[in-house]
């Protein structure tokens, strides 16, 4: 009787450290130093943009959904996984037929394993000015201030190290028809 009611005491003292404590200790610290992101922001979740003058993320397997978020979990050998990259290089080429298969960043063409990344790294941007640049009838030197907002928009590594840059499709969208006006 005496591990039995061991057991429950620290049941209890188990659930109120990490079912009650540990969330208010972490949201807090999240409100005092990430008071922006810990409140939730549209721009980080991936949205589906397929207009041509807009830029287009990073595909999603799960269609931009947060609730099933996730990877397709294809094998690299998969057939279907090839059909799907074949598809989307095919897509990319025919709205910017003067590119070539070789020139496709890999960001554009394979999914994230969350299926929600809402960046692109800076080369998948340049890769789809020329396409931007002329859905929206822009001029050479309209596209030189497309580069430079990318340029400007263009996050680094997280402390320095971390990540990779990349640009976050959703702001890049936001600014571009700001630039258009």
């Amino acid at each position: 009787m005496k591990n039995i009611m061991i057991g429950v005491r620290f049941f209890i003292a188990a659930t109120i450290l990490t079912g009650l404590f540990y969330p208010v200790f972490i949201t807090l610290i999240g409100q005092a130093f990430f008071p922006q992101s810990s409140n939730g922001r549209l721009d980080l979740i991936g949205q589906q943009f397929d207009q041509d003058k807009y830029f287009w993320p990073r595909p999603s397997s799960q269609g931009y959904n947060p609730l099933p978020s996730g990877g397709s979990n294809l094998s690299p050998t998969s057939k279907q996984l090839k059909d799907i990259v074949e598809e989307r290089k095919q897509k990319l080429l025919k709205a910017d037929p003067t590119k070539t298969a070789d020139e496709i960043p890999a960001d554009l063409i394979y999914a994230s394993a969350s299926g929600l990344d809402p960046h692109i790294s800076p080369a998948a941007a340049v890769f789809q000015v020329e396409r931007v640049a002329k859905a929206r009838g822009l001029d050479s030197a309209k596209k030189d201030e497309i580069i430079k907002l990318i340029d400007k928009l263009t996050e680094g590594r997280d402390f320095g190290v971390l990540g990779e840059p990349r640009v976050n499709v959703l702001t890049l969208n936001a600014e571009l028809d700001k630039l258009a006006k």
